[in-house]
């Protein structure tokens, strides 16, 4: 009888790939499969046709996942897989997001071709980034410099560096550690400078919620520090109502069995901020992450954005 074969959906980039194929081959190791019982297949998204547009006019994160989740809606793929930091915090009726691998590097990477840190640009000197999180946070850390779109992967983003369009960029650690290119990276630059994305670094694969034989193959790869951390950090960013539209850091960590979170929100223009932070119980995660919202919307004078 012939093995039926699993099909992991992802978007079609060098770095979607190498996480499929991670994906795949956790699965293989734990469940003691062959390569050919797997096939990896490409669906192209709306974030990835549009590439002339920055992010926030044209959606905001739903355009690196319907798509794909439509696929695994009606049976053409078995499971998804997905940058967590792409993901909205809801999940469309019939599909569950509950397997995490293990969180790779969080930290944002500084890169450029001329410059060794953020310290280090000189003023106007210019650098491109589409995320509106790490926009607000340069802007708001140095508003002496120009910040320009920059989108595309990371041949396309080194590439715009070669040709002027900017002086530096930020991509994330744990993308370039996944390619096997951390060493484009100037710098890591540390939590306690930028704040990440909330889930950057963390890898969720998506299932139908009928499928049981799906739930008991990924829980046997699922990575519950992952999970709890994740828990808290979207937690935030739900209560923030946060989207591609909505500049907001989020990171927790974890110390034993004690949550530490810490957030962020900034206006658009990088004029102004407001940060917290929150401790607690690590299986009390989503409400330490609703209780930081709060404090900081609080803060904000509830209007901040």
């Amino acid at each position: 009888m012939t093995q039926p074969i699993l099909k992991i959906g992802t978007r079609g980039s060098p770095l979607a790939l190498a996480q499929a194929y991670e994906t795949r081959d956790r699965l293989m190791a734990a469940h003691d499969l062959p390569k050919d019982g797997f096939e990896v297949v490409v669906i192209k998204t709306t974030g990835d046709r549009i590439q002339d547009r920055p992010l926030g006019e044209i959606g905001g994160k739903g355009l690196f996942t319907k798509e794909i989740e439509d696929a695994l809606l009606d049976g053409s793929i078995d499971i998804a897989v997905h940058s967590m930091k792409d993901m909205p915090v809801e999940q469309p009726a019939g599909l569950v997001l509950d397997c995490y691998l293990p969180r790779e590097d969080v930290r944002d990477a500084f890169v450029s071709l001329k410059y060794a840190s953020i310290a280090d640009l000189p003023k106007g000197a210019k650098l491109g980034s589409s995320s509106l999180r790490r926009r607000a946070q340069i802007m708001h850390m140095r508003p002496d410099i120009e910040v320009v779109e920059f989108r595309g992967n990371v041949q396309t983003r080194l590439r715009k560096l070669e040709e002027g369009v900017a002086d530096a960029t930020f991509l994330a650690m744990a993308g370039l550690n996944r390619l096997g290119n951390a060493d484009i990276a100037q710098s890591a630059i540390e939590v306690d400078e930028i704040i990440p994305a909330v889930a950057q670094g963390a890898i969720g694969i998506e299932r139908r919620a009928d499928n049981s034989k799906m739930q008991a193959m990924l829980s046997v790869i699922a990575d519950e520090n992952t999970a709890l951390r994740l828990a808290a950090e979207r937690a935030f960013l739900k209560a923030l109502d946060g989207s591609c539209q909505t500049p907001i850091g989020g990171l927790a960590t974890l110390d034993g069995d004690v949550m530490t979170l810490r957030g962020q929100i900034l206006r658009t223009d990088g004029s102004d901020q407001v940060m917290g932070e929150i401790s607690g119980p690590a299986v009390d995660g989503p409400a330490l992450g609703q209780k930081l919202a709060a404090t900081l919307l609080e803060k904000s004078g509830g209007n901040f954005f």
